[in-house]
């Protein structure tokens, strides 16, 4: 389950191997470790550059 201030990419459906966004855009985690490490942005525009070059 998907903890307060994060969602799950839209993009994953029922798959395993997914991502969350934090809702302030600062950040990325693995969905499958919540508690595990998160990937930290400076703001929005640099997390859609990083999206955007792994798509």
């Amino acid at each position: 389950m998907t903890s307060p201030g994060w969602r799950k990419s839209s993009r994953s459906g029922a798959a395993t191997n997914c991502v969350e966004v934090r809702a302030d855009l600062g950040a990325i985690r693995d969905s499958k470790q919540p508690d595990g490490p998160e990937l930290p942005f400076r703001d929005a525009h640099a997390v859609k550059r990083f999206v955007s070059a792994y798509r």
